[in-house]
């Protein structure tokens, strides 16, 4: 499947019986030697009282907090191999998430983003870049820029991804231009994927709310991902930052089959 550009290999593990070691996360993940995807998304029993669990895994084996495009693919995926729960609550590390489907798009309601800090000036390999950084489930790093289609965002992707402002854990890295009011464009470096990706949901929503904030823009803000598609960011500004934060974007089946992992 893929949401906005970003792809994911989905498994129904609601019996338990798939056990994967990071290894074999990154060989299914290959694109030239495996299926080819940003991540694995398995479909595992909950463990309270949620419908079901969502376990993430980036292309490079490690499995992460949550991932906002592939909630939107995990919650069709559901509803695919279930019949039901147009309407779902499920388990990620960064708490319950609630989703909802709308033909071939999908909110999804995320957990109350934090560590919101603005205007933290890094300096990367000689460059002083002005940042904010928020926590929407993962940590991301917000950058503006001038001519995002110049910007190296491999390049400077990385030596934000591992400054030593955000070790251990590291973080992702988003730049952003405003197209016009309440719209901007966004291109993502991923931490786990190592790279640049054509869509990342929780960077297009801390993006999308390091915007509103500066700018005082109104909910929605829409966001340009780089592999072409519109995504939006809902939210309730208050006091201590926001509540109510949504992502609505779509969520596309590609194919479906067999692999051995070994």
């Amino acid at each position: 499947m893929n949401g906005a550009g970003n792809d994911f290999v989905l498994i129904d593990n609601r019996s338990g019986a798939h056990q994967f070691s990071p290894r074999q996360i990154a060989l299914l993940c290959d694109r030239h030697r495996g299926v080819g995807a940003d991540g694995v998304l398995l479909v595992e029993e909950a463990r309270g009282d949620a419908d079901f669990r969502m376990r993430y895994y980036n292309r490079d084996g490690g499995e992460a907090e949550m991932c906002g495009n592939g909630a939107r693919c995990f919650t069709r995926f559901v509803h695919k191999v279930t019949g039901a729960f147009a309407d779902l609550r499920f388990e990620t590390q960064a708490g319950i998430i609630e989703a909802k489907i709308d033909g071939d798009l999908v909110t999804i309601a995320l957990s109350r983003p934090h560590a919101l800090i603005l205007r933290r000036t890094l300096d990367i390999g000689g460059v002083k870049l002005s940042t904010h950084s928020l926590n929407t489930g993962v940590p991301h790093v917000v950058t503006f820029v001038d001519d995002i289609e110049s910007t190296p965002v491999q390049q400077w992707g990385a030596q934000i991804r591992y400054h030593p402002a955000f070790q251990p854990s590291g973080t992702n890295a988003n730049f952003i231009k405003e197209i016009e009011p309440g719209k901007i464009a966004i291109r993502t470096y991923e931490r786990g994927v190592e790279a640049e990706t054509l869509a990342c949901g929780t960077g297009v929503t801390a993006a999308g709310l390091i915007y509103a904030v500066l700018s005082d823009a109104p909910s929605p803000v829409r966001l340009l991902a780089r592999g072409g598609d519109w995504l939006e960011v809902g939210f309730r500004k208050i006091e201590t930052g926001f509540e109510q934060v949504t992502l609505k974007g779509p969520a596309d089946f590609v194919f479906e089959g067999f692999v051995e992992v070994l």
